[in-house]
């Protein structure tokens, strides 16, 4: 087993009053050759958007881009005709393809509103841009981990186009699950929302990050109540 760990205070930080933004790969003015990635995961931006301010109308293309707010109320509108509100408690998922034009706005004018914005390479260029969000309410399960994305439209969460699963935990104090592999040459990056964790003698405190690879799997512990983000990635682009 291949480990990396960062620590959530040595990320990149960009404080631009309305919005600010911890960045765990290099992201805008934020630069470390050391963390421009791991595998197809590029991007992992762990954002604070003041009372009703946000990102005007600006494109992407060629780019799976998930949004999973954590406090508070996401605006989203986009050139394909959505006009939505992400929650706490949702998932998004865009797939930029040929290009798409969104914004998105603190829907709240009373507290700010904390969400991460996720970037992962796609294994296919020039696809029909698409969008989705779903409640992950009915689907979460304590004390395991429970699948939140994957390749495959008719699994369980949203969909991405690429060899990528995504599952969240949430464990009360001494609880552990195992997580196995789902594809060969994957790895996992575990982002940690809250609480304390150990994964393989590794202990991880909130905000910290830990990328996993060259393994089958491997056991996460809660050493106090704690919510995980998995990532498992390919961790290799496609030529």
């Amino acid at each position: 087993m291949n480990t990396i760990i960062h620590r959530s205070d040595t990320r990149g930080d960009a404080n631009h009053g309305w919005l600010h933004s911890k960045h765990t790969f290099s992201f805008a003015n934020y630069h470390n050759p050391e963390r421009m990635n791991f595998g197809v995961l590029r991007v992992l931006n762990d954002d604070t958007v003041s009372e009703s301010r946000g990102f005007g109308s600006h494109p992407h293309r060629d780019m799976e881009i998930v949004s999973i707010p954590l406090e508070g109320d996401l605006k989203h509108e986009d050139n394909m005709g959505n006009k939505t509100i992400i929650r706490e408690g949702d998932i998004q998922v865009m797939s930029a393809g040929t290009g798409v034009v969104h914004s998105e706005f603190n829907n709240n004018p009373d507290q700010p509103v904390k969400f991460l914005q996720i970037w992962i390479i796609p294994n296919k260029q020039n696809v029909e841009p698409r969008y989705d969000q779903i409640s992950l309410k009915d689907i979460a399960k304590e004390n395991e981990f429970y699948q939140v994305l994957s390749p495959n439209k008719d699994d369980q969460g949203v969909w991405a186009h690429q060899d990528a699963w995504f599952h969240i935990g949430e464990f009360t104090k001494g609880n552990s699950d195992d997580y196995k592999i789902k594809k060969e040459g994957n790895g996992v990056y575990a982002f940690i929302l809250e609480g304390d964790i150990e994964i393989d003698g590794e202990k991880l405190s909130k905000r910290d990050g830990m990328g996993i690879w060259n393994t089958d799997g491997f056991t996460l512990k809660a050493t106090e109540d704690a919510r995980v983000l998995l990532m498992e990635v390919p961790m290799q682009f496609k030529s």
